[in-house]
């Protein structure tokens, strides 16, 4: 099992930024991906960005070159944290963020951070 506890999120103006971070406990050597997805309302979940245990980033067209994925999984550590930075943030944008980790039979979600942009 993997739990996933997630932080950060919050209200911006357009143009802000913000940080979401999710630290992964219990089984994380089993972890291959951790990603972030967010769904808005009326929308389905999509999404936003992820990163390999290697390092090997993809992110969605809507946020590449605002968002800026990481992941900190050292290999004595207990834990596996996936951080997203957000620049340079839209009305758009504004959606539950949640976390994921994929082991490639299981994935986990975290519960979702709200993040709104208004003005």
């Amino acid at each position: 099992q993997v739990q996933l506890v997630e932080s950060g999120g919050g209200s911006v103006q357009p143009g802000g930024s913000l940080r979401l971070s999710c630290a992964a406990s219990g089984r994380i050597s089993s972890i291959l991906v951790m990603g972030w997805y967010r769904q808005a309302p009326g929308k389905e979940r999509e999404l936003i960005a992820d990163i390999t245990r290697g390092g090997t980033q993809r992110y969605s067209d809507s946020v590449k070159g605002r968002f800026t994925i990481s992941r900190d999984n050292a290999r004595d550590s207990a834990k596996d944290t996936v951080n997203l930075e957000m620049n340079s943030l839209k009305p758009e944008d504004t959606a539950v963020y949640y976390c994921r980790a994929g082991s490639g039979q299981y994935e986990y979600w975290g519960q979702g951070t709200q993040v709104t942009v208004s003005s």
